[in-house]
């Protein structure tokens, strides 16, 4: 085996070749990340790991704006498990064709479960989690979700409540997996 294919294949975060959000080959930490062994995942459309169909659209247009401008993206999102269990997950690609960044691309998957336990949360309290947890201010937030920022604080309250948190900063701490 080649030193290349050495490192593919024992890294220690999850690792897969996509091709028009189709896996083409992954390695084993990605396998153990999403159950099942490598031969599981040929030609496996990404889709079937996102918690919604609409989720896999968002997070692809979001994923392809950002590519076309810099070749890469990275997030932290909720995934789905072959089991159909959902986890949090750092997602980062790179694209191998940059005029079609969705073409070819390497993209790495990093499970959050032990710094971040799921709370079950709607696809819209996702986002809007997400979105705190980088920064954005409820304006912001609504401006990017085309939602009044009013709606953005009923969400938040909600995640509070749901979370377990008294305030924003403990949120964003709870959310994220930093000790407090």
């Amino acid at each position: 085996m080649q030193l290349a294919d050495l490192a593919f294949q024992h890294a220690p975060i999850g690792l897969c070749l996509l091709e028009n959000r189709v896996i083409r080959g992954c390695n084993l930490k990605f396998a153990v990340i999403f159950g099942g062994v490598q031969e599981d995942y040929g030609n496996t459309p990404l889709e079937r790991f996102y918690p919604s169909r609409a989720e896999y659209e968002r997070i692809g247009e979001r994923g392809l704006s950002a590519m076309q401008k810099t070749g890469r993206y990275s997030d932290e999102r909720v995934m789905r498990r072959r089991d159909g269990t959902l986890f949090w997950c750092r997602v980062r690609g790179q694209s191998l064709t940059p005029d079609d960044p969705f073409q070819r691309g390497i993209w790495s998957f990093s499970d959050l479960s032990e710094e971040r336990p799921l709370v079950q949360l709607t696809g819209r309290e996702r986002e809007v989690a997400i979105l705190t947890c980088r920064g954005l201010t409820s304006k912001e937030i609504g401006k990017e979700l085309a939602l009044s920022y009013r709606t953005i604080e009923v969400y938040r309250a909600r995640l509070l409540e749901k979370v377990g948190a008294r305030n924003l900063a403990e949120l964003v701490a709870k959310l994220t997996g930093m000790p407090m």
